[in-house]
């Protein structure tokens, strides 16, 4: 191997191409400090045409590859096996806007700029990229692509793959797949783009991606809501939707549990309301009209919802940054909750109108099987979605429960099997989730994504050991 990487070194560069262990750390390890690997390089290219190279150097030799952006993912789908026979291929300074063309509504940005970086890019010309994650600060749109990420505004403008129109892609031969195209209608053929988005870098390097872009609302209306179930929440998302229809953008759900370890962990939160609840609710409209008319529309819809019954309390923002802060209590979950130490997550979809069943059933089970179990239940309600974590209540003995990961989890997936629901929502399977797919797909699924990879990818060199 030698002689591979002196020809990846005299291709990037010493300083792009890592292969001292202290140098390499930083990249082999996940988020979450829960997987880590090993590997030859990490290498760090600079264009399209440098990937395209890298890759054919390792289709050569022989090589793995392990893709990877802003190395925020929660499943370690971007994170090298042990075996250390692969590269890590690190996008992050693929970082061109390319194009923004407000006519046509589209942005084309490289895979290594930050989801903030597109965001701020289509602010640039008065326009909107929707998509919005805790992580935007540092996860890529490379990443969120290749696991077809979901967010916070998934009820009004649809997740990842609802906004990618086009993209480029280094495909294992080194091949370069040039579809960057800004069009909403192009039937000619198979749609070869979503093959590429969520499928976590095991059939191709996405190099750049030509975006969706929106109008930017001109008035936002954010409330932090009490409710006293889950099914009350999913009452209130019917209703608020029936009176304000798609200016309802985005509808949170948080568990106390939830919220109390965002209030321990998390300086400068504060609870919004003087009473505890049992179940909150963040919700936001967004709208092109006047702001004042946007929130007299929000409050009369809940006012007419706590008539009904379907509130306990609630609080509007009165300004925008009263409205961030709302949203730091949603958005430091994860962070708080990692403050903790390890703890089991699922990342589920349901029906939306089983959240409720999905939530007493498993909790029922859970308690049952785990007396004083801690459920961290907090999501995305508007589109099923729901980060589902268990933890211990007491820190020190998270390491033993954490070797129940397995088993916790045939509780939790069966459920959510049982009704008609996915095990992974929007943060892809990665290493975590790999095994048990062949449980919960049926075996003609697994078989036209194991046709689709072998056609791809048939010296299995992109990712391996994720996915499939």
């Amino acid at each position: 191997m030698t002689d591979f990487v002196a020809a990846l070194q005299a291709l990037l560069g010493p300083s792009h191409c890592l292969v001292d262990a202290a140098d390499m750390a930083p990249w082999l390890t996940d988020w979450r400090g829960r997987y880590s690997g090993r590997a030859l390089a990490v290498v760090r290219p600079q264009d399209t045409a440098q990937v395209a190279e890298v890759v054919r150097l390792c289709r050569a030799a022989g090589v793995a590859i392990v893709p990877q952006g802003g190395n925020t993912g929660l499943c370690g789908g971007a994170t090298p096996l042990m075996d250390g026979r692969c590269i890590v291929l690190n996008v992050s300074r693929l970082r061109r806007v390319r194009e923004v063309d407000p006519a046509n509504n589209t942005l084309t940005i490289e895979a290594g700029a930050t989801l903030a970086e597109a965001q701020a890019a289509a602010a640039a010309v008065d326009r909107l990229f929707p998509l919005s994650l805790a992580s935007e600060g540092s996860c890529e749109v490379g990443g969120v692509i290749s696991t077809n990420a979901g967010g916070v505004q998934v009820l009004r403008y649809g997740n990842t793959r609802d906004l990618v129109l086009g993209l480029e892609v280094v495909l294992p031969s080194g091949e370069v797949w040039s579809g960057l195209r800004g069009l909403r209608k192009d039937n000619t053929g198979y749609d070869l783009k979503h093959l590429f988005i969520g499928a976590e870098g095991t059939l191709g390097i996405v190099t750049a991606a030509t975006l969706k872009l929106f109008p930017r609302p001109r008035a936002t209306a954010t409330a932090w809501l009490a409710v006293e179930t889950p099914a009350k929440a999913v009452e209130l998302l019917g209703r608020l939707r029936e009176l304000a229809g798609d200016r309802v953008s985005a509808f949170e759900l948080v568990g106390r549990p939830a919220l109390e370890l965002v209030l321990q962990h998390i300086g400068g939160v504060r609870d919004p309301l003087p009473a505890s609840h049992p179940w909150y609710v963040l919700a936001e409209m967004t709208d092109s009209g006047e702001q004042a008319a946007l929130e007299a529309l929000l409050e009369d819809a809940l006012a007419r919802a706590q008539l009904e019954g379907c509130l306990l309390d609630g609080v509007v923002a009165a300004s925008g940054q009263q409205a961030a802060d709302l949203w730091r209590l949603r958005e430091n979950v994860s962070e708080a909750q990692k403050r903790e130490g390890f703890s089991i997550k699922h990342d589920i979809s349901v029906p939306v109108s089983a959240i409720p069943e999905f939530l007493a059933r498993a909790g029922q089970a859970l308690e049952n099987c785990y007396p004083g179990i801690r459920i961290v239940a907090f999501g995305h309600v508007g589109d099923g979605n729901l980060h589902y974590n268990q933890s211990q209540p007491v820190r020190e003995e998270n390491a033993a429960f954490i070797a129940r990961t397995a088993e916790v989890g045939r509780v939790v997936h069966d459920i959510v099997h049982s009704l008609h629901g996915s095990i992974s929502a929007e943060h892809g399977i990665g290493q975590l989730k790999r095994d048990l797919l062949v449980r919960y797909k049926s075996p003609v699924e697994m078989a036209m994504m194991q046709g689709v990879k072998a056609l791809f990818d048939p010296g299995g060199i992109m990712n391996p050991g994720k996915l499939l």
